[in-house]
Formats: C-alpha cells, structure tokens, sequence
C-alpha cells in the first residue's frame, strides 16, 4: 500500500512539472491563454465567445425579457 502511495505521489508531482516547465524555465512565463476571447487569431475572424454573443443578443433584442 505504501509502495502504491509513492509511487502515485512521484507519477502528480511528474505530472505537475512538466505541466509547468514553461512557466518555470521562461523569465516572464505564462500560461497559454485558451479562451476564445484572448485570442488574436479568433477576433480576427470574428468569432466571439458564446457567452458574449449570447449577452448582445439578449440586449439587444427587440422581444429581449428583462430578467
């Protein structure tokens, strides 16, 4: 049970840092963004994150009900 238990314990903290080598080996790293909305290549095509479209369409929406 305790061979199990260390064994599980070095295969997440493996996991973990290769996970997060470039934040730890870059100057100024960071995590990728991967939402739609922080994306260049995404907003240059016009795509927006549902949530937004969903909000300008409730609002914007002669028959909108006001929640």
């Amino acid at each position: 049970m305790l061979k199990l238990f260390i064994f599980s314990l070095i295969f997440v903290a493996i996991a973990v840092l290769s996970l997060s080598v470039r934040v730890l080996l870059k100057k100024n790293g960071r995590f990728v963004k991967t939402h739609v909305s922080q994306s260049k290549a995404m907003r240059d095509r016009g795509i927006t994150c549902i949530q937004s479209q969903d909000f300008a369409m409730r609002h914007k929406s002669p028959y909108a009900v006001k929640e």
